[in-house]
């Protein structure tokens, strides 16, 4: 029974930390402090080669190529490289007919399904300049998107500079509500790391820029290039941080299968991360700290959670408390199918919405575990349905 106890607190003990404790610890130290001060005035702004990574994007990609060069940022200090994986549908047509007006703008077409890891370790090799904004295809950037984010490379010691990603579509309820709450929580997290440590856990992939000299292959199998690039950041001594005010706009899939899929995808990925870099986590410092707080509890935060169910009810018979946390994470997972029936007929409450995607969040996370531990992954993938 003790052991019981002792197995409930620490679980408890660790997710109450990651998710509750950790955050009000960032937004204590960090105050009202910036990230950097020390900035490129708009003369002095570095020459850019922005990569991307395409299959099939015949719905976005004129529209992603025109937020480019249409911002604010001097057009003869820009290159676009866009590696077509194998599309079949307009997409290099559409940016074969963009090249004419845009001459900076260049097609590598694969003839074969390659994925977006080995498309972008390609096109950094094709890339002319010191500084690279790798962004994906849907994610359409604001009038200053680009001046906000590469200012910052004025300061040497900083290596990556993270977006803010915004997402549309989310006035319906549904899947999107509850991922925009979670995606507000995530991108406060990180720009408090990167004020405090330049230790930002990792972009949120859609587009963030950084120095070609620190930029790492990222293997062929992985699915989540981004944390693998910022880890390697960090690993060699360089600052990752985001800047507020490079905002740039995703849709959002209002699909709660689809929504699942890009789930496992992503904890497959976030898991062959943690395998990379576990030894991180023994080295004393800003970097441990923060992946050990923000991501590696999270990450096993399924584990934890199957911990405490296990353990409530091992002692539940025999102390009251117990008994009543049981009950109620009974309740909570109650609420799940109640939740998405009501969805069904149109009747949404947020707190609900919350609690189900909380929950599919961490399965999806659980299947991930063992999809990364069995291995397999090619790499390839198949973009997210756009609205």
């Amino acid at each position: 029974m003790i052991i019981a106890q002792l197995i409930f607190w620490i679980s408890l003990g660790l997710l109450i930390y990651s998710y509750l404790l950790y955050p009000q610890l960032l937004n204590l130290l960090a105050g009202s402090k910036k990230s950097n001060s020390i900035v490129y005035s708009y003369e002095e702004l570095p020459n850019v080669s922005i990569l991307i990574a395409a299959h099939n994007e015949e719905l976005v990609i004129s529209e992603k190529i025109e937020s480019i060069y249409s911002g604010n940022y001097p057009v003869d200090k820009i290159e676009v490289f866009v590696g077509s994986d194998a599309s079949t549908d307009k997409t290099n047509e559409i940016i074969e007919e963009l090249s004419k007006e845009y001459k900076t703008l260049h097609l590598e077409a694969f003839l074969e399904r390659t994925g977006k890891v080995k498309i972008i370790n390609k096109l950094t090799e094709l890339s002319n300049h010191p500084i690279l904004v790798i962004t994906d295809a849907n994610v359409m950037f604001a009038e200053n998107t680009l001046q906000e984010l590469l200012k910052h490379f004025a300061n040497k010691e900083i290596a990556l500079v993270d977006s803010h990603m915004m997402h549309k579509g989310t006035g319906k309820p549904g899947a999107a509500v509850a991922e925009s709450f979670y995606v507000r929580q995530e991108v406060i997290a990180k720009h408090k790391e990167g004020v405090l440590w330049g230790s930002m856990m990792g972009p949120f992939g859609g587009c963030y820029a950084l120095r070609k000299d620190y930029y790492h292959n990222v293997p062929g199998s992985f699915l989540v290039d981004d944390f693998y690039i910022n880890m390697r950041v960090l690993e060699k001594g360089g600052k990752a941080i985001s800047e507020m005010n490079a905002m740039v706009y995703e849709d959002v899939s209002h699909k709660p299968k689809v929504e699942f899929k890009r789930k496992v995808r992503i904890a497959t990925g976030s898991f062959q991360n943690f395998f990379a870099f576990f030894f991180l986590l023994f080295r004393p410092g800003k970097i441990s700290f923060c992946f050990f707080s923000h991501k590696a509890i999270r990450w096993f935060g399924p584990v934890l959670f199957l911990a405490i169910f296990i353990s409530s009810f091992a002692v539940a018979y025999q102390i009251p408390f117990y008994a009543y946390v049981f009950w109620g994470e009974i309740f909570l997972l109650f609420l799940i199918p109640i939740d998405y029936l009501m969805y069904k007929i149109g009747v949404h409450f947020r707190i609900m919405h919350i609690v189900r995607y909380f929950f599919f969040t961490n399965l999806a996370v659980f299947i991930g575990m063992f999809k990364a531990i069995g291995g397999g992954s090619t790499g390839v993938w198949e973009p997210t349905k756009r609205q």
